[in-house]
């Protein structure tokens, strides 16, 4: 049948006005954030690790892997970072000398929303399941659902859980509750809701694990998995890990030496004789161990191992429900520790059931410095301080659609405060000049979805760090860095010296001067953006801790 001449124009003209249409935005990925809690730089195996991580492993093949990548060497100041792009200092969640209320119950300024909260114009449904320690409630901070454990002293039968910010009873003891699967089990729930509701829509899951976080504890047929592989003791256990990480590239420094009289942050020497005949407080040369102190401490890793294990178990399930959600190809994947591995040992909550098997509900153990070193290798010093220990993470992403390069590593400096301009870059998002009507100050992060294609496309003027007197600072590859109040600045060159073993600030007495101004002047600036809105009762709030180190973190 032939088409009137003006029928075929019509069609015409909808032909080139289409091809003039600009193409359809591609829908915006979804976000998955996995957090570790006290999980060291070297522990996963595609890190040089010897823990059973087959699903972070699949990742970083799959993706990319920061090499040089930093926390805050604390928890809640990391989760500060990570959900505002701030320094944690700027926004009053870990402590500033001259701020009223800062620190881990420190209240948040209104310019600083979570990263949920700037997600939510642009059309994201956000999820949150496990460890919170941030101010304010997650249903009340952009989240739609929520599963907040607050007893970080229990993996198998914790008090104090909340679902979409309401109590949950406590968990009975002996019915198979584990923290970690708990958590995965939320987030699945939650994708599975997603799918079946609110497909049109990106999600956003934030799934904060609280493991391998002292207590070590971990369901037994974990720990069996690790039984006896420690016995060659934390001084073996570091060469090995440092082999495989130079063979694969991912350090080019020295190991550090272990520092034999460096013990735990806080000094509950009085807790020793509480835990067991076999805990030693001090990273002594493994051979100088008795029989019952080397089979405790080799246990103690196994555990904290096996806590690993269990964890990347639980990742799997969850990447498998992404799967099935057929979203994989298009949800950005990353996964990192808040802070080092730690050396503290402490007994809190119930106490240590004398004879309790070891990993379980009724005991309460922890890393300590000599097997939190092998944890950190190849670096000094543990969560708290600011040695590249404590501060130092792995750092994956992947992202199918939207990172072509598979199993790369990337030098490229980076932090947490990059985290959220990330995020907001391949989300189609901008960063805050406005929230709730008022300005917001400059966030100090930078986006990394450069360095997705290149390396060293993302420079850095500085990164800064403070927690508990402890400072550094990292200026292109040098890094000063005090431990404690009164300690001076050390110096080092990062390029061949992360491990921190040849002190440069004798030889270089100017470069350390003009950078710990450097240091000063940030930290006013931090000080400043802390006090900026600051409530008039900001230092009436409690916010000490009952002793030093018992906060819940």
């Amino acid at each position: 049948m032939k088409r009137p001449i003006s029928f075929l124009l019509l069609l015409v003209g909808i032909a080139l006005s289409s091809a003039l249409l600009p193409a359809a935005n591609p829908a915006r990925p979804n976000i998955l954030l996995i957090l570790a809690d006290d999980m060291g730089y070297s522990d996963a195996g595609c890190y040089g690790g010897d823990v059973r991580t087959p699903n972070l492993d699949s990742l970083a093949a799959n993706g990319l892997r920061f090499t040089q990548f930093y926390n805050t060497a604390r928890c809640w100041p990391s989760r500060a970072a990570i959900l505002t792009g701030y320094y944690a200092q700027a926004v009053r969640r870990d402590a500033m000398p001259g701020v009223p209320g800062s620190g881990a119950r420190g209240q948040r300024p209104q310019w600083a929303p979570l990263l949920s909260q700037m997600l939510k114009p642009l059309g994201y449904r956000a999820y949150q399941s496990g460890k919170w320690h941030v101010d304010g409630k997650p249903t009340e901070c952009g989240f739609d659902h929520s599963y907040v454990l607050d007893d970080h002293n229990h993996n198998f039968a914790p008090r104090n859980l909340s679902e979409d910010d309401k109590p949950l009873p406590p968990v009975t003891p002996g019915t198979g509750y584990y923290t970690t699967t708990a958590f995965a089990d939320h987030a699945i729930k939650c994708l599975k809701e997603h799918a079946e509701k609110y497909a049109d829509q990106p999600f956003f899951e934030y799934l904060a694990f609280t493991v391998p976080h002292f207590p070590l504890q971990a369901p037994a047929e974990d720990i069996a998995r690790y039984k006896d592989k420690y016995l060659k003791g934390w001084d073996v256990t570091r060469e090995e890990r440092y082999a495989r990480q130079t063979k694969e590239g991912i350090v080019n420094t020295t190991l550090s030496a272990l520092e034999r009289e460096v013990g735990p942050p806080y000094p509950f020497r009085g807790d020793l004789a509480k835990i067991h005949p076999g805990e030693v407080d001090r990273p002594m040369p493994w051979t100088e161990l008795t029989t019952v102190q080397r089979e405790f401490q080799a246990t103690k890793m196994a555990i904290h191992a096996a806590m690993v294990d269990r964890m990347d178990q639980e990742i799997g399930r969850v990447l498998a429900q992404v799967k099935a959600m057929s979203a994989e190809e298009n949800t950005l994947v990353i996964f990192l520790s808040d802070n080092g591995a730690s050396a503290e040992i402490m007994v809190r909550g119930d106490g240590n059931a004398p004879g309790a098997a070891l990993g379980s509900a009724d005991s309460f153990l922890c890393l300590g410095p000599g097997f939190s070193s092998a944890s950190n290798t190849p670096f000094r010093r543990h969560k708290t301080w600011v040695h590249e220990g404590g501060i130092a993470t792995p750092f994956i992403v992947q992202w199918p659609k939207g990172i072509a390069a598979r199993g790369e590593l990337r030098h490229n400096p980076a932090h947490l405060i990059d985290i959220v301009p990330t995020v907001l870059d391949i989300a189609g998002g901008k960063p805050l000049e406005n929230w709730e009507g008022k300005p917001v100050p400059a966030a100090p992060g930078r986006s990394l979805v450069p360095t997705f294609a290149k390396d060293h496309t993302v420079p850095h003027d500085y990164l800064w760090w403070m927690h508990e007197a402890n400072r550094a600072l990292r200026v292109g590859d040098w890094k000063i860095v005090a431990a404690g109040k009164d300690s001076p600045w050390e110096l080092y060159d990062l390029r061949t010296d992360r491990a921190e073993s040849s002190d440069l600030a004798a030889k270089q007495p100017e470069r350390v001067k003009e950078m710990a101004a450097t240091w000063e002047k940030h930290a006013e600036e931090f000080r400043a953006l802390a006090l900026k809105d600051l409530p008039p009762d900001a230092g009436n709030k409690p916010n000490a801790k009952k002793k030093k180190g018992e906060d819940a973190d």
